[in-house]
């Protein structure tokens, strides 16, 4: 199966399938809850699509360039953009636009929860130094230089630190729609892991066993390609969450709020003080 083939088949039509469902949305008048209304979603989607590419490509490069992944140079087109062929910056595209059209074909049928009144600072400091734990655990393997477990510390290393950033802006909201984002979230990882095994059993890429656990899921799938669908797609769903809910205005609007009284009192101690 060619890298071409993978994308037709495994994001190429449950995209198109995804798109159809959200036009006879349209269609039939069933919108995203005015819960759900901060930015326009399409403008959100873009965003992360572009986030999605940027962020990714440094990190992808460097897996393929140490050998970390490899893939067989006659199932590709040939293109390259550094050591990464084409297909896997359309891939890129393709699982963003993917699980952020399902978040939105979720969010029309899924109850939301917000609460501009109330913001649980414990739960968000919380998440994010537990994360933040995970991090530091993950840098040992790579300073140790424990082959077997470089895969997965990239991983985790690479993702972890946006994820983190979410978690202390918005874990409460998070929390508050947490069927919502478990649903958006587990589905296009589950259905992409299996891909991946397809596409693993045909040859189209390798994941290098010497820098891998060599656990595999089903006997097939590396536990690394599926932490990384797992972490991809936390950053699509819990991003858009975040910024379509019109409660992440609320929460910003009170930051500024908090920094224009910082700036005023530390303008006022000095005038104070030079009198």
């Amino acid at each position: 199966m060619s890298y071409g083939q993978f994308l037709f088949v495994f994001l190429g039509l449950p995209l198109l399938a995804v798109s159809a469902a959200l036009l006879i949305d349209r269609k039939n008048g069933r919108e995203l809850p005015a819960s759900w209304r901060n930015l326009p979603a399409a403008f959100t989607l873009g965003l992360h699509v572009l986030l999605a590419v940027t962020y990714t490509t440094p990190w992808d490069n460097y897996l393929v360039a140490t050998g970390v992944w490899f893939y067989d140079p006659a199932l590709v087109t040939g293109i390259t953009l550094g050591w990464v062929p084409i297909e896997e910056y359309t891939f890129f595209v393709l699982q963003t636009f993917l699980t952020g059209l399902w978040l939105l074909w979720l969010a029309r049928r899924t109850p939301t929860r917000t609460s501009a009144s109330s913001s649980n600072t414990k739960l968000r400091w919380a998440a994010t130094l537990a994360l933040g734990l995970v991090w530091l655990l993950a840098l040992v393997p790579l300073l140790g230089e424990w082959q077997p477990g470089t895969y997965l510390s990239l991983i985790l290393v690479w993702a972890l630190p946006p994820i983190m950033l979410q978690l202390a802006f918005g874990a409460d909201i998070l929390w508050k729609n947490v069927r919502l984002v478990a649903l958006a979230l587990l589905t296009p990882t589950l259905f992409l892991a299996a891909a991946d095994s397809l596409a693993i059993l045909s040859g189209t890429w390798t994941i290098a066993p010497h820098q891998s656990l060599n656990y595999l899921i089903a006997g097939v799938l590396p536990l690394e390609e599926f932490v990384f669908f797992l972490v991809t797609n936390t950053l699509i769903v819990f991003g858009m969450t975040l910024a379509l809910s019109c409660e992440s205005r609320t929460r910003l609007d009170s930051f500024r709020r908090g920094l224009r009284r910082k700036r005023f009192f530390i303008q006022n101690r000095q005038e104070f003080q030079n009198e």
